[in-house]
């Protein structure tokens, strides 16, 4: 009987922590989309007018601002107007530093001609005899390649089991080594901690040789 709970009870668990994490993730995207809507002035905010908070419409004006937005940015007008606006902000000394990069860093990324986050490496990190994931997120700087002789890449070593946080690394393109695993294989990989293994990836036997001290 002890056995046959500790089956039903790890089944139980198999089946409910995958639903409950999606269900928690997508909720926070959710709510944290849905309180765009107090970004409106009070007299224009649906609640006021509705007399009750219908919940979603937050997340459908999200959708709205980012659709007109990039209606407007494909046209002319659009461009003039982005122009001007970046104009000003090229004024604010530390606005804009941080407006610059977080506009290179989504170009780079959902740029369909980037390369950043669509490689996955293994490189040995944080030592020599360890091996980590990955992902390739451009070339390093020409200065850095010219203090250390070698041509480097910068890789962003994700940590587990959180890989929005990680280390950003410069390497050596000769000491990384590319794979053929797909990135969605890879988080899934980090996420579990290495429990779970790309699908039909199969471990290799490994090889140890009798006379091998300590073996």
């Amino acid at each position: 009987m002890r056995r046959l709970l500790q089956r039903w009870l790890l089944a139980g668990v198999v089946i409910w922590l995958p639903i409950v994490a999606t269900i928690l993730a997508v909720r926070f995207l959710v709510d944290l989309l849905d309180q765009t809507i107090a970004w409106m002035p009070a007299a224009w905010q649906p609640e006021r007018w509705l007399g009750f908070e219908l919940p979603g419409l937050g997340l459908l004006f999200s959708l709205i601002i980012v659709l007109a937005t990039g209606a407007l940015a494909a046209n002319w007008v659009g461009l003039k107007l982005l122009g001007v606006g970046e104009s000003v902000v090229d004024r604010l000394p530390l606005i804009r530093s941080i407006y610059k990069s977080m506009k290179r860093v989504a170009e780079t990324v959902f740029s369909d001609k980037g390369n950043a986050f669509r490689e996955v490496l293994m490189l040995e990190y944080p030592r020599k005899g360890l091996w980590t994931l990955g992902f390739r997120t451009g070339q390093a700087p020409s200065e850095i390649n010219r203090h250390t002789g070698r041509r480097m890449a910068t890789v962003y070593v994700p940590t587990t089991p959180n890989p929005t946080s990680g280390f950003v690394v410069m390497a050596d393109e000769d000491e990384l080594v590319p794979l053929d695993m797909p990135v969605e294989a890879a988080l899934q990989l980090i996420i579990s901690m290495g429990a779970l293994r790309p699908e039909g990836a199969e471990p290799a036997p490994v090889r140890i040789d009798a006379a091998t001290p300590g073996r």
